[in-house]
């Protein structure tokens, strides 16, 4: 039978707020148990490792353990063997127990064992999991991060922010942009050009994003601006939520050359009058060139007032003949995204 209650005026606010406080409650719960879990596996290959220094502890002796705790705990799964020897590695890559709880207890066993698999190099190690933690990357993006060697390209790229943006604006925005961009997803034939470049950027929308960083969020392609009753198209546009500006990037196949700044210079100077909004920052352009000397960027950047920084990419082997124009058109790109869809990247 239906009910004829008469609800309170404010009674959909009250449940929307306690559905909220129980979802923040499961996520804590869910958050405390993987920290305890971590610690707990910490505190076991840490015993491991005493009693194989102190008492001689061999494999046998660990594969004996893991029978026994699995005997002992059906129920619980992460007892194996193998797991077991990644807690005694665990442990002995991080020796000091206030650093595990305060960092690698932050993270899920299974990005440690990630780290673990990956790095042997401690300041590495530690570098990838503040950075895992900053921007809650996944354990496959972390992985990503890893193969493609992120620590030695994050902040690399040839800028003039120093000089072009205020403090602390300016570090940020150098730490946001790499050198070189790897497109590992993306293969181009000798004969690309710009507009191949673009199109499969786009048809690897969510990987593009996912290597440009944290916050970035897309708005178009071939973007129309009208300066002077003329027609103007920027390549790729973006917009970065930390830093509040629209981002500007300029495709470029082949090696970068000094004109293209006076290029990019009037791009930022359209956009910053037609598109920025009074709370934007400087809109930040970023010219991505197959190769560049890095003396002739600094020069060509070095008067230069708008901010604007030059990187390089690279590509995976070149298409396969069979393969080539098998890329989705242009036309049917952008009616699939359109000029003014904004996309967040979340990874």
């Amino acid at each position: 039978m239906a009910s004829d209650l008469t609800l309170p005026d404010d009674y959909a606010a009250l449940l929307g707020d306690l559905k909220g406080r129980i979802r923040s409650a499961q996520t804590r719960a869910a958050l405390a148990v993987n920290r305890e879990l971590v610690l707990l596996y910490w505190h076991i290959g840490h015993s491991i490792l005493t009693r194989q220094a102190q008492e001689g502890w061999g494999a046998k002796v660990v594969d004996q353990l893991a029978r026994d705790l699995k005997a002992e705990f059906p129920d619980l799964k992460g007892f194996s063997p193998r797991n077991l020897k990644y807690m005694r590695a665990f442990a002995a890559a991080w020796p000091d127990p206030e650093f595990v709880q305060q960092l690698a207890a932050q993270l899920p066993w299974f990005h440690n064992v990630a780290l673990l698999d990956k790095l042997k190099d401690p300041a590495q190690r530690e570098w990838y999991a503040r950075a895992a933690i900053q921007h809650g990357w996944s354990r496959n993006v972390l992985i990503h991060q890893m193969d493609t060697r992120l620590i030695d390209r994050q902040g690399q790229a040839t800028t003039n922010f120093d000089r072009a943006l205020p403090a602390p604006t300016s570090e940020l925005a150098q730490q946001l942009l790499k050198d070189p961009y790897t497109f590992d997803f993306l293969s181009l034939h000798d004969e690309a050009l710009e507009r191949d470049l673009e199109r499969g950027l786009l048809a690897h929308l969510r990987d593009f994003m996912l290597e440009l960083g944290v916050g970035f969020a897309f708005v178009g392609s071939q973007y129309h601006l009208e300066v002077g009753g003329e027609d103007f198209y920027l390549d790729l546009l973006f917009y970065h939520l930390k830093l509040r500006c629209y981002v500007v990037i300029d495709l470029k196949i082949g090696e970068f050359k000094p004109e293209y700044v006076g290029k990019m210079n009037f791009y930022l100077s359209a956009a910053d009058d037609l598109l920025r909004h009074e709370q934007d920052a400087p809109t930040i352009g970023l010219l991505l060139c197959r190769t560049k000397n890095k003396v002739i960027a600094e020069y060509a950047l070095r008067d230069m007032d708008k901010p604007l920084g030059v990187s390089t990419y690279v590509i995976a082997e070149s298409l396969p003949k069979q393969f080539e124009g098998q890329l989705p058109s242009v036309e049917a790109l952008e009616s699939k995204l359109g000029n003014s869809k904004v996309v967040q990247n979340d990874e």
